[in-house]
Protein backbone atom coordinates (compact mmCIF):
# COMPACT_ATOMS: atom_id res chain seq x y z
CA UNK A 1 0.00 0.00 0.00
CA UNK A 2 1.48 2.99 -1.09
CA UNK A 3 1.40 6.70 1.03
CA UNK A 4 -0.97 8.50 -0.61
CA UNK A 5 -3.29 5.58 -0.21
CA UNK A 6 -2.90 5.22 3.52
CA UNK A 7 -3.54 8.86 4.14
CA UNK A 8 -6.43 9.02 1.64
CA UNK A 9 -7.63 6.25 3.68
CA UNK A 10 -7.01 7.49 7.06
CA UNK A 11 -8.96 10.99 5.93
CA UNK A 12 -12.18 8.95 4.92
CA UNK A 13 -12.00 7.40 8.04
CA UNK A 14 -11.56 10.08 10.31
CA UNK A 15 -13.90 12.23 7.60
CA UNK A 16 -16.95 9.03 8.82
CA UNK A 17 -15.64 9.01 12.34
CA UNK A 18 -16.54 13.42 12.62
CA UNK A 19 -19.74 12.74 10.64
CA UNK A 20 -20.99 10.00 13.14
CA UNK A 21 -20.44 12.06 15.98
CA UNK A 22 -22.03 14.94 14.55
CA UNK A 23 -24.94 12.93 13.81
CA UNK A 24 -25.67 11.58 16.87
CA UNK A 25 -24.70 15.01 19.00
CA UNK A 26 -27.37 17.00 16.51
CA UNK A 27 -30.22 14.19 16.93
CA UNK A 28 -30.21 14.75 21.01
CA UNK A 29 -30.00 18.46 20.44
CA UNK A 30 -32.64 18.63 17.61
CA UNK A 31 -35.01 15.67 18.40
CA UNK A 32 -38.38 17.70 17.74
CA UNK A 33 -37.52 18.87 14.25
CA UNK A 34 -37.59 16.58 11.12
CA UNK A 35 -36.50 19.20 9.07
CA UNK A 36 -33.21 20.22 10.65
CA UNK A 37 -32.54 16.80 10.77
CA UNK A 38 -32.33 15.73 7.25
CA UNK A 39 -30.52 19.06 6.47
CA UNK A 40 -27.59 17.86 8.91
CA UNK A 41 -27.72 14.99 7.28
CA UNK A 42 -27.37 16.42 3.91
CA UNK A 43 -24.64 19.34 4.97
CA UNK A 44 -21.98 17.05 4.79
CA UNK A 45 -18.75 16.96 6.96
CA UNK A 46 -17.02 20.23 8.46
CA UNK A 47 -14.01 20.68 8.72
CA UNK A 48 -12.19 19.97 12.22
CA UNK A 49 -10.64 23.21 13.14
CA UNK A 50 -7.56 22.17 15.72
CA UNK A 51 -6.54 25.56 17.55
CA UNK A 52 -2.77 25.40 15.88
CA UNK A 53 0.03 25.44 18.89
CA UNK A 54 2.74 27.65 17.40
CA UNK A 55 6.16 26.67 17.27
CA UNK A 56 7.06 28.86 20.27
CA UNK A 57 4.45 28.34 22.53
CA UNK A 58 4.94 24.87 22.34
CA UNK A 59 8.87 25.16 22.24
CA UNK A 60 8.38 26.87 25.76
CA UNK A 61 5.47 24.09 27.15
CA UNK A 62 8.24 21.79 26.26
CA UNK A 63 11.31 23.98 27.62
CA UNK A 64 9.46 24.14 30.88
CA UNK A 65 7.99 20.47 31.17
CA UNK A 66 11.38 19.22 30.59
CA UNK A 67 13.08 21.73 33.20
CA UNK A 68 10.47 20.82 35.77
CA UNK A 69 10.86 16.92 35.07
CA UNK A 70 14.75 17.57 34.96
CA UNK A 71 14.86 19.45 38.08
CA UNK A 72 12.42 16.92 39.95
CA UNK A 73 14.83 13.98 38.73
CA UNK A 74 17.65 16.18 40.26
CA UNK A 75 16.26 17.24 43.00
CA UNK A 76 15.33 13.59 43.64
CA UNK A 77 19.08 12.04 42.77
CA UNK A 78 20.21 15.36 45.46
CA UNK A 79 17.83 13.52 48.23
CA UNK A 80 19.18 10.34 47.66
CA UNK A 81 22.21 11.38 47.75
CA UNK A 82 22.07 13.28 51.01
CA UNK A 83 20.10 10.26 52.57
CA UNK A 84 23.07 8.36 51.77
CA UNK A 85 25.75 10.77 52.95
CA UNK A 86 23.87 11.42 56.58
CA UNK A 87 23.37 7.69 56.79
CA UNK A 88 27.17 7.44 56.07
CA UNK A 89 28.09 10.33 58.23
CA UNK A 90 25.96 8.90 61.37
CA UNK A 91 28.24 5.03 61.09
CA UNK A 92 31.05 7.08 60.82
CA UNK A 93 29.69 8.40 64.42
CA UNK A 94 28.89 5.69 65.72
CA UNK A 95 32.29 3.82 65.11
CA UNK A 96 33.85 6.96 66.32
CA UNK A 97 32.05 6.82 69.41
CA UNK A 98 32.69 3.18 69.97
CA UNK A 99 36.29 3.69 69.23
CA UNK A 100 36.38 6.41 71.84
CA UNK A 101 34.59 4.74 74.90
CA UNK A 102 37.48 2.00 73.86
CA UNK A 103 40.33 4.23 74.35
CA UNK A 104 38.43 6.30 77.22
CA UNK A 105 38.37 2.46 78.39
CA UNK A 106 42.52 1.64 78.01
CA UNK A 107 43.05 4.51 79.10
CA UNK A 108 41.89 4.19 82.41
CA UNK A 109 43.54 0.65 82.79
CA UNK A 110 46.52 2.59 82.15
CA UNK A 111 45.86 4.99 85.04
CA UNK A 112 45.13 2.14 87.51
CA UNK A 113 48.22 0.29 86.63
CA UNK A 114 50.35 3.77 86.94
CA UNK A 115 48.84 3.86 90.17
CA UNK A 116 49.58 0.61 91.37
CA UNK A 117 52.95 0.80 89.69
CA UNK A 118 53.84 3.73 92.10
CA UNK A 119 51.92 2.11 94.72
CA UNK A 120 54.48 -0.82 94.58
CA UNK A 121 57.28 1.75 93.77
CA UNK A 122 57.33 3.34 97.11
CA UNK A 123 56.87 0.48 98.91
CA UNK A 124 59.66 -1.28 97.26
CA UNK A 125 62.97 -0.96 98.19
CA UNK A 126 65.82 0.92 95.75
CA UNK A 127 69.40 -0.42 94.93
CA UNK A 128 70.88 1.85 97.03
CA UNK A 129 68.47 0.75 100.12
CA UNK A 130 69.62 -2.71 99.29
CA UNK A 131 73.11 -1.80 98.96
CA UNK A 132 72.67 -0.05 101.97
CA UNK A 133 71.18 -3.01 103.89
CA UNK A 134 73.40 -5.27 102.61
CA UNK A 135 76.51 -3.52 103.96
CA UNK A 136 74.91 -3.50 107.31
CA UNK A 137 74.13 -7.27 106.67
CA UNK A 138 78.13 -7.87 106.50
CA UNK A 139 79.35 -5.68 109.41
CA UNK A 140 76.53 -7.48 111.55
CA UNK A 141 77.85 -10.98 110.29
CA UNK A 142 80.96 -9.64 110.87
CA UNK A 143 80.95 -8.95 114.17
CA UNK A 144 78.58 -11.87 114.94
CA UNK A 145 81.66 -13.78 113.74
CA UNK A 146 84.22 -11.81 116.14
CA UNK A 147 82.21 -12.45 119.00
CA UNK A 148 81.42 -16.10 118.22
CA UNK A 149 85.31 -16.47 117.61
CA UNK A 150 85.35 -14.43 121.33
CA UNK A 151 82.67 -16.62 122.91
CA UNK A 152 84.94 -20.02 121.62
CA UNK A 153 88.43 -18.29 122.77
CA UNK A 154 86.70 -17.83 126.29
CA UNK A 155 84.92 -21.31 126.15
CA UNK A 156 88.41 -22.72 125.31
CA UNK A 157 90.28 -20.70 128.17
CA UNK A 158 87.14 -22.09 130.43
CA UNK A 159 88.18 -25.89 129.29
CA UNK A 160 91.80 -25.20 129.60
CA UNK A 161 91.26 -24.02 133.19
CA UNK A 162 88.64 -27.33 134.04
CA UNK A 163 91.35 -29.73 132.60
CA UNK A 164 94.18 -27.96 134.28
CA UNK A 165 92.45 -28.00 137.60
CA UNK A 166 91.44 -31.76 137.10
CA UNK A 167 94.83 -32.32 136.54
CA UNK A 168 95.88 -31.16 139.97
CA UNK A 169 93.12 -32.69 141.50
CA UNK A 170 93.72 -35.84 140.24
CA UNK A 171 97.50 -36.58 141.53
CA UNK A 172 96.44 -35.23 145.10
CA UNK A 173 93.85 -37.23 146.95
CA UNK A 174 92.38 -35.81 149.31
CA UNK A 175 90.20 -38.01 151.46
Amino acid sequence: MSIAKASSLSRCLQINVTRNALTHSHRRLLMTTSSLRNETANVGTPAVQKKPIGGFRGGIVGFLFGFSLASSFAAYQLLDEYKQASAALQASVEELKLSTQQVTTQVRRIEAVEKDLKALSDASASKEDISRVRAEMKKLYDGLNVELLDFRAHVWGIQQDVHALTKKNATSVRI
